[in-house]
């Protein structure tokens, strides 16, 4: 053979071996994206067959074709407890919804080997409708909607346990509900890998919405969530997960709206994008907490709008040792919230405190209203049960482990006064009257009555403070801000309301660069 013709056969050769290749390749790609309709496998859309076999076979066929796209048509397919698996697509048609049993017989825990640790309170449910664990590669996405039917699932579980049939042993008896271990959630999906879920319509679970813990590279994009069947309707919890964004969703939750976690030693949130959301909650809109064993790091969140929402628009709390820092929190517009900002690091056990560094919040306006913002909740969040004026925002740290720097800029907020010392009164000369409240519960309401209408900080190093506008529709008494052992403080371009000669109180300020206009209107304490 002549060495062009050899030339020409080799070259014939790759040509061949490339064609085969990609022909495997397209093989496969067809293959993972094949349809695996649930009526095929003998769901029925009919609000009242339980179809948790048949969907679940659907799933496990795609898995084992190694990919697919689960179909869900229009119609209402009634189901339990079903498990997601790798490469698998649940794709929801316009009109198609998931109802979650009103049973909760059909509920079951996945036996998750090989876990890492075990959570430090096993406080909230293990249960869900959509259960994923270890599965990598995993999507939900369409018109559809998915309805956990929770106020009617929770009040079975309540029934069975008044019955003696199914007991809680930690049945709240003051407020009357089962705890929320007994109560599943709609997703909890555990260590997996690449998840996107996307366009759906969400919600009406019996505990949490949507619940992620250790998982990576996850993405929610335009989800429109409604949690507010029954107590403690988180919108999303993220736990311990790295590489997650959440975008374009519209949550509104009777408890927190989007929550970050942190259960397990060792872990915590990392690279967190959260932007373009619209919040409504009877709890906190954005939280960090209170589950914060690891931590959180490297969070950035934007463009948020809250409305009608009960606690904080943000609130960043270490109270279980966790480490919280590099945070950014941008953009923020929230209008009937109870309380602006609050930071707060505690400890909740006999371990040794978390901290909290480098958080910088900027381009933040808040109204905050007189009466309570979520009176239109069916379910609203628990009463203070003490007398009280409106909140401030606080910044509160404990003694010997200060917040530090924090960064607040181009904040503006109206405050509603009508502040008055027959309802609750700390004079100035008894700042130490304020609890330290180190065990508490972390909460805006949780020192009690507050010597500052418009902000409270304590036990906090290098607190940063540029183009700061607090308003008041209605006189108080009380003075805008109270520093209390604080380092490093900076004041620059304050515009306070021009009814009072001291709006600025020290105690125990060490180091501050405030500017001239701001220097007459300061006090300082000595105790």
């Amino acid at each position: 053979m002549s060495k062009i013709k050899l030339k020409l056969f080799f070259i014939a050769l790759l040509i061949n071996l490339f064609l085969i290749g990609y022909e495997c390749a397209a093989q496969k790609t067809t293959q993972s994206h094949k349809e695996f309709l649930i009526t095929e496998y003998g769901s029925k859309g009919d609000g009242r067959t339980l179809n948790t076999t048949t969907i679940q076979k659907a799933i496990d066929a795609a898995f084992k074709n190694k990919g697919g796209c689960v179909v869900f048509p229009k119609g209402r397919f009634l189901s339990g407890s079903i498990v997601l698996k790798s490469n698998v697509t649940l794709y929801f048609e316009e009109e198609s919804v998931l109802l979650g049993s009103t049973n909760p017989k059909d509920y079951f825990n996945m036996d998750f080997e090989g876990r890492p640790v075990s959570p430090k309170n096993d406080d909230n449910s293990q249960m869900a409708l959509i259960l994923a664990h270890k599965a990598n590669n995993i999507t939900l996405k369409g018109k559809g909607t998915i309805d956990g039917q929770g106020l009617k699932l929770a009040l079975n579980i309540d029934s069975l346990h008044h019955a003696g049939i199914a007991i809680d042993p930690k049945y709240s008896l003051r407020r009357n509900r089962p705890n929320e271990t007994m109560r599943p959630k709609l997703f909890r999906f555990s260590q997996c890998d690449n998840v996107l879920i996307e366009g759906l319509k969400a919600g009406e679970a019996s505990c949490w919405g949507l619940s992620f813990e250790l998982c990576s590279k996850l993405t929610l994009d335009s989800l429109t969530i409604v949690n507010r069947s029954y107590w403690n309707n988180d919108g999303i919890d993220i736990t311990d997960c790295k590489d997650v964004r959440v975008t374009n969703c519209n949550i509104n939750a009777a408890d927190d709206g989007i929550c970050l976690k942190s259960y397990y030693p060792g872990c915590y949130n990392d690279s967190i994008y959260i932007a373009n959301c619209t919040i409504r909650s009877s709890a906190s809109a954005i939280k960090f907490g209170t589950a914060s064993v690891g931590g959180f790091k490297n969070v950035t969140i934007r463009d948020i709008k809250v409305y009608d929402t009960f606690r904080s628009a943000i609130a960043i709390e270490s109270v279980d040792g966790g480490i919280i820092e590099n945070i950014e929190v941008s953009n923020i517009q929230a209008v009937n919230t109870g309380n602006a900002i609050f930071i707060r690091i505690g400890q909740r056990s006999g371990e040794k405190p978390g901290s909290i560094k480098n958080v910088h919040l900027k381009n933040i306006k808040v109204k905050v209203p007189f009466g309570r913002p979520d009176s239109n909740y069916d379910l609203r969040g628990p009463e203070v049960d003490f007398f009280h004026n409106p909140f401030p925002s606080s910044i509160v740290g404990l003694e010997g482990y200060a917040i530090e720097n924090v960064t607040l800029e181009n904040i503006e907020i109206n405050y509603p006064g009508r502040a008055t010392k027959g309802m609750a009164y700390i004079p100035l000369n008894r700042l130490n009257q304020v609890p330290e409240a180190i065990k508490d519960y972390p909460e805006f309401s949780m020192f009690g009555e507050l010597p500052a209408y418009g902000l409270y900080v304590r036990h906090a190093n290098g607190i940063s403070m540029k183009n700061i506008k607090l308003t008041l529709d209605d006189s108080d008494f009380r003075p805008a801000f109270v520093f209390d052992d604080v380092q490093n403080l900076k004041m620059e371009a304050i515009d306070l309301p021009n009814e009072k000669q001291k709006q600025v109180i020290f105690k125990n300020v060490i180091s501050s660069n405030i500017e001239k206009q701001l220097v007459e209107k300061i006090m300082e304490i000595q105790q």
